[in-house]
């Protein structure tokens, strides 16, 4: 099938608006590659210290006749996703070994759970903490002493962090091992009706917290389709996972011999061998465009509008909101997946998962099949599947139907014709809005609009009665100068109480709403951003306001040009919980709509 007109077309207008940024980005690459390996420009002395705790390894490394593979680890047992990393270094320094090659644990990266910063202070630190992920992978690997690295992480901002930090070294080959998703739970929609009864006073804490309990229950990711699972969607995509193994549970034999195979492969593309294959000719336009069309085809997660365009500008790439916009109006939505309906990641991957979906979508001409990859040139791969045998992790062919149409369905026969995300834009600034799990009846809305600065004031109207009528809920000076841009996640239990009393609600923010968003319609990334003087500080109560997805509008119908805008406190917000170290990254951050990158 030839490649679809509007990807081509897509395609052609980022690599010319990229083309200066990219030949750039590309010309350093060559240039460090052409050094050769790292380790040779390393003294005695530098490569001493380097490899003082190798053991019988030391020789190797000295002498440099074997490659030495770099592990940059998100690790913390803490968060349930990230805790099966914790045996994941012994597994790859004893595979390495196994074929002649060592591997070191080059240095850790943080790793925060939004789920437990949701409504806390320690969420205004969230967003940031993408760039600080970046800034310590940069530092783990400037010890020039890998041929090539694995990155070891799943979660929100952890991916798209490692990912800045993989391109800014692009000339070290990578790759990116999944720990895979917890075994399923109580289901997410009963968890979904408990919170609501608990929003509403019908129901205790207690009640509330074994259902939490319930849902969150084991090692691995959290089972909805939210930002970590949206991630390894898009590492599969973008070809910097091994096929068929972002939802593969962790603690199996299958999930280990992943792990060592990847390993193997990061070990053979190296350029002490015939197939190097660095990072920076993976992440080129084509395989950001592949990316969006995941984004879209799966209706994944809003927080990849934000992500995508910081992880591409540091590969040289620059992506705007219209790609988005272009990309998803010819993208079938063909996942049902938690909030966009009741299967979890678990259920998705039995009915055919990933290798189904990138099957149908290189025949549909909707996606670049010839992209590189980590395991090779172009796409092929990526609709197979992984299986064990005799210990080993092969490949067959993959499902070529689903086995479950009411969780995925084919590209021909979609659940909706268009991808899961709409770009909005007017007099209120520019935004986007995930409406893959919003009713069409209220994908258009005209209300009266209630001014908050905080979620907490929203909340508290709620809990006294407050929403009685159809109102546009406006929640600002949320965005990244202004206090860190946290997720408002917190607000859906309230909105969808005042959705199923019949009410017309949607929120318009400058803010985030989680990866998991559903259906309450949120205008959400509004740029410019209120404390940066943009139209949202000039709304006040009453006045009507328009959010219509299928027109692409956010409006204010009301006469406000001549006010003067409301002026923010945020004399709070410097302080606590860490917020005093990320004042200069609220300071220097970039618009929502580029990404609200800082490096």
């Amino acid at each position: 099938m030839p490649l679809h007109d509007t990807i081509a077309k897509v395609t052609d207008r980022i690599i010319a608006r990229s083309h200066e940024c990219r030949s750039r980005y590309e010309s350093r690459m060559e240039a460090a590659a052409a050094e050769g390996p790292r380790r040779a420009h390393l003294t005695c002395g530098n490569q001493a210290h380097a490899y003082a705790a190798m053991g019988e390894a030391q020789n190797d490394l000295a002498t440099g006749r074997a490659p030495n593979l770099g592990i940059v680890t998100a690790y913390n047992d803490m968060l349930s996703a990230h805790q099966p990393y914790e045996r994941f270094p012994d597994l790859i320094r004893a595979t390495a070994r196994a074929v002649g090659a060592t591997a070191q644990v080059a240095g850790g990266v943080p790793a925060m759970c939004d789920g437990i910063t949701q409504g806390q202070v320690g969420m205004e630190l969230s967003l940031f903490s993408r760039d600080v992920i970046a800034l310590s992978a940069g530092v783990a690997l400037s010890h020039n002493c890998y041929d090539a690295a694995v990155y070891l992480g799943v979660c929100d901002k952890i991916v798209p962090g490692l990912i800045i930090g993989a391109a800014t070294f692009g000339y070290i080959p990578g790759i990116f091992i999944p720990a895979g998703p917890m075994v399923s739970g109580l289901p997410n929609d009963e968890k979904a009706a408990i919170r609501k009864k608990f929003a509403a006073g019908e129901c205790g804490r207690e009640e509330l917290m074994v259902a939490e309990m319930a849902s969150y229950h084991g090692p691995g990711t959290c089972t909805f389709y939210g930002t970590a699972n949206s991630n390894q969607m898009l590492m599969e995509f973008m070809g910097l996972h091994l096929p068929a193994s972002s939802f593969v549970n962790p603690g199996t034999e299958l999930r280990d011999a992943l792990t060592e195979a990847a390993v193997k492969q990061a070990l053979s593309i190296t350029a002490l061998g015939n197939d190097y294959r660095p990072v920076y000719r993976v992440l080129n336009e084509k395989a950001f465009v592949n990316g969006i069309v995941g984004l879209m085809a799966t209706g994944g997660s809003t927080n990849l509008i934000l992500h995508l365009p910081a992880m591409a500008r540091a590969a040289g790439v620059i992506l705007e909101l219209e790609d988005f916009a272009d990309i998803s109006s010819v993208t079938p939505l063909m996942a049902k997946v938690y909030p966009n309906g009741l299967a979890d990641v678990n259920h998705f991957h039995a009915a055919g998962g990933l290798g189904y979906m990138m099957g149908e979508l290189v025949d549909a001409g909707l996606l670049h099949a010839d992209t590189v990859t980590v395991m090779g040139n172009g796409l092929g791969d990526y609709s197979s599947e992984a299986q064990l045998k005799d210990g080993r992790a092969v490949w067959v062919d993959g499902p070529r139907q689903s086995h479950n149409e009411k969780i995925l369905r084919p590209a021909d026969d979609a659940f909706q014709p268009q991808g899961g995300l709409k770009r909005l834009s007017g007099p209120l600034g520019t935004g986007v809005m995930k409406v893959s799990a919003v009713a069409e009846y209220l994908q258009e809305i005209t209300a009266p609009a209630r001014v908050f600065h905080d979620q907490e004031s929203v909340k508290k109207a709620f809990q006294q009665g407050e929403f009685t009528e159809d109102t546009i809920v406006v929640v600002r000076f949320q965005g990244p100068k202004a206090n860190g841009m946290p997720e408002l996640h917190n607000l859906t239990p309230c909105l969808s109480v005042c959705l199923d009393r019949g009410l017309k609600i949607a929120l318009v923010t400058d803010g985030r709403m989680s990866g998991a968003s559903g259906k309450v319609p949120a205008a959400i990334h509004v740029s410019p951003e209120a404390a940066d003087g943009g139209p949202l500080a000039y709304v006040e109560d009453g006045d009507m306001i328009r959010v219509d997805a299928k027109a692409g509008i956010i409006d204010n119908l009301s006469a406000w040009h001549a006010r003067v805008p409301a002026a923010p406190d945020l004399s709070d917000n410097g302080h606590g919980v860490g917020r005093e170290l990320f004042e200069v990254f609220r300071q220097n951050a970039s618009p929502a709509m580029s990404g609200a990158r800082v490096v």
